[in-house]
């Protein structure tokens, strides 16, 4: 071999080399990103029976809504451009996940998924809507919760499994005949059911509850009932087939305790949010609506007032 030849060898061994180590150092960062998925939350995709990605020490399952063919004003949208849902996991303190998400639901979903979720001890802590005349309806439902993996999975595969699946005579809305009308409310029956009067404005007849035993401030100034601090139901329509729709003002503890108290009386849920900011304490408004005998609604509504003022302030 001569000298030229020798010379020329090693320099393409140092540039293999130099290949070799450029390589190297540009894969370990995408391995340290890519990271394994750990035995628990590979359980939690079995259960569930979807597949999910941990990176960044959380591990996140998409649900999107590829089964629904949504317009928004009449233009037609794909899923991504906002109907994907996920619920995702992460370690907190001694081991337990804490499981959020954010689940697409259409409005015949909406209270059959809330009495899953909450059936089987996860929280409900929003809903609310994303869009203006968009076809189907479409809400969307902040969950929240905390455990180990595999049995968050389990709490939240029931609810999962109705996403696609529940039909309108399932959810309530399904539209149900006009009852024979038979005389008037009889609002004595309701006051004294509930346990407060209301006032009659024309056909409605509203019972307005105040929270006293809140003291709720903002700049300073006290925020009582005539300045939305309130709880209130309003009942239309006959003794036999009558309609209630309102709001209940209350504390974050009090959110699930009332949801569960509607859920278990047959009223629907229709929204969880804030009406107001800066205040203090931080109260969670609800609204909700129902139809049937009107003793059963005032008595699934008195359900869910008991439950307030039971807590801290």
């Amino acid at each position: 071999m001569t000298a030229i030849t020798a010379i020329t060898a090693i320099t393409k061994n140092m540039r293999l080399k130099t290949l070799l180590l450029t390589l190297t150092l540009s894969i370990v960062p995408a391995l340290a990103y890519a990271q394994e998925t750990p035995t628990d939350y590979q359980a939690v995709m079995k259960t569930v029976g979807k597949s999910g990605d941990y990176k960044s020490n959380v591990f996140k399952v998409n649900i999107p809504r590829n089964d629904l063919h949504v317009k928004v004003a009449g233009y037609s949208v794909p899923t991504p451009f906002g109907f994907g849902g996920w619920f995702a996991m992460t370690k907190g303190d001694g081991g337990e996940d804490v499981v959020m998400g954010d689940l697409v639901l259409t409005q015949d979903e909406v209270n059959p998924v809330m009495s899953a979720l909450l059936d089987h001890g996860l929280e409900v802590t929003a809903l609310h809507n994303h869009f203006f005349w968009e076809e189907p309806r479409i809400f969307y439902m902040h969950i929240h919760g905390h455990g180990k993996a595999e049995e968050l999975a389990n709490q939240i595969k029931p609810a999962l499994d109705l996403i696609g699946h529940v039909k309108p005579a399932e959810s309530g809305s399904a539209e149900k005949p006009a009852g024979e009308k038979q005389g008037a409310l009889d609002t004595e029956q309701i006051a004294k059911i509930v346990g407060h009067a209301g006032e009659q404005n024309g056909p409605v007849y509203k019972i307005t509850l105040g929270r006293d035993d809140l003291n709720v401030k903002e700049m300073g100034a006290t925020i009582n009932a005539r300045m939305g601090l309130n709880t209130w139901a309003a009942f239309v329509g006959t003794n036999d087939d009558a309609a209630v729709a309102g709001d209940i003002a209350m504390l974050e503890t009090e959110v699930t305790p009332t949801l569960k108290a509607l859920r278990a009386n047959g009223l629907d849920v229709v929204a969880i949010h804030h009406h107001m900011i800066n205040s203090r304490p931080m109260i969670i408004f609800l609204h909700y609506w129902g139809r049937g005998p009107a003793n059963k609604l005032a008595t699934g509504f008195k359900a869910a007032v008991d439950g307030l003022g039971k807590g801290g302030k």
